[in-house]
């Protein structure tokens, strides 16, 4: 019964392109419409079928991860091309809506995020080892969307540019005192003081992250214009100039928008200006990936703009600028692939081959999401006032043009 439905399951599925399957048993059998490079896929065990039909996103990734699926030279890019194109256009079967339905229905359970769980499901993710993120990350060990304001960049030119694109946003003026939501290893905190004199305090949930951002700024002779905290955002009681907050909002959860908007509204001052860098959804609100929220951000989830707008409006903040940045982070986590593919034999010497192939897959699943789904990357600035940045957005292109002088130098 269970291959019957796989099978139905990928003819209803996948229309375009070329899929070529390899059963179990050794029958073959191809989908799709013949177009464009074949990719060719090989299930190694019949209790995969089950598994598939019913909860099809984590089943294709651990069956890939265990090495239960392989896909011929490893071609994650295609097959992630070609199966989010077709899950794209033709959506879910009718079988499998209702437990898309419950998903949806229930994650804001599953995203409730007080201290203790948001501590817990950052330290999933952001405590591995300080030497995986070396192998694939930028030397100032951003991992958020670059901002490529020429496509020839390298890696480490867009990530500069993307910290001087939100530098710009925000306005910032010597001795301005900064808020850094989840500030990562500390490299927005550390530009901010060095090039452009404001006082930050960076908070993060992440023992590690903490550990290297204080021994970043000391090293810098920064540690008197930074304040890393090992806190909860929600915790800190000061009032601030500016905030900022990069790559942090899609761990707040969805039951917390409110919160964290209350929380950005207190701290921040009257003539104050806030810059929320976050992943986004462009369509209506959904659910987090059952395999991406298993295996590597626990608790995680993408928004769409109404929902972030509509936590937004509540609390009394004022939007003054909203930018979509659509494939920048597609070319980031292609460099990361990249990157992480050419040191690979390194990561399996601190982890092991199956850490690797699921590492692998996180990063191509993401890329050929921003690449043929429909997520993006939204900027919003906040304000308590209309007239706390200018009337048009001149000042954002010159600080654009610096960000290309800075670059080049």
């Amino acid at each position: 019964m269970w291959r019957s439905l796989f099978i139905r399951m990928v003819e209803t599925v996948v229309r375009h392109g070329t899929l070529v399957l390899h059963m179990p048993d050794g029958e073959v059998r191809q989908y799709g419409d013949g177009t464009g490079t074949p990719v060719t896929v090989r299930l190694g065990d019949d209790g995969l079928f089950k598994r598939l039909v019913t909860n099809t996103e984590l089943a294709l990734g651990e069956g890939y991860t265990d090495g239960l699926i392989t896909i011929d030279g490893d071609d994650l890019h295609g097959f992630f091309r070609l199966a989010i194109e077709n899950s794209s256009a033709r959506g879910a079967p009718a079988w499998l809506q209702p437990a898309e339905a419950s998903r949806h229905l229930s994650r804001r359970l599953r995203q409730f995020n007080p201290a203790a769980r948001a501590r817990r499901n950052v330290a999933h993710h952001y405590d591995l080892s300080a030497a995986l993120y070396d192998l694939f990350l930028d030397a100032d060990k951003q991992y958020s969307c670059a901002y490529f304001a020429r496509p020839d960049m390298t890696l480490d030119e867009a990530q500069e540019a993307k910290k001087h694109h939100i530098a710009g946003k925000l306005l910032i003026e010597p001795g301005m005192r900064v808020l850094d939501i989840g500030c990562g290893w500390g490299g927005m905190g550390l530009t901010l003081a060095r090039d452009y004199g404001a006082r930050v305090v960076g908070v993060t949930l992440s023992e590690e992250q903490h550990k290297i951002a204080t021994a970043r700024a000391r090293a810098a002779g920064l540690a008197e214009r930074i304040d890393f905290r090992l806190t909860d955002y929600r915790d800190v009681d000061e009032t601030f100039d500016r905030i900022v907050s990069v790559g942090m909002f899609e761990h707040v959860g969805l039951p917390h928008y409110r919160e964290y908007f209350r929380t950005v509204h207190d701290r921040l001052a009257p003539g104050g200006v806030a810059l929320i860098h976050t992943i986004g959804r462009t369509a209506p609100p959904s659910y987090t990936s059952p395999w991406i929220e298993k295996y590597i951000f626990p608790g995680g989830y993408v928004p769409s703009m109404s929902e972030m707008i509509g936590a937004i409006e509540k609390e009394d903040l004022y939007t003054t600028d909203i930018e979509y940045l659509r494939l920048h982070y597609a070319e980031t986590l292609r460099r990361w692939y990249d990157r992480f593919v050419a040191r690979i034999d390194e990561a399996a010497r601190l982890y092991d081959e199956r850490f690797c192939r699921m590492w692998k897959y996180y990063l191509v699943a993401c890329e050929q999401t921003f690449r043929h789904g429909r997520q993006c990357v939204f900027q919003v600035q906040l304000a308590h006032r209309q007239d706390a940045v200018p009337l048009t957005r001149d000042y954002l292109y010159r600080a654009d043009a610096d960000v290309m002088r800075h670059a080049a130098e």
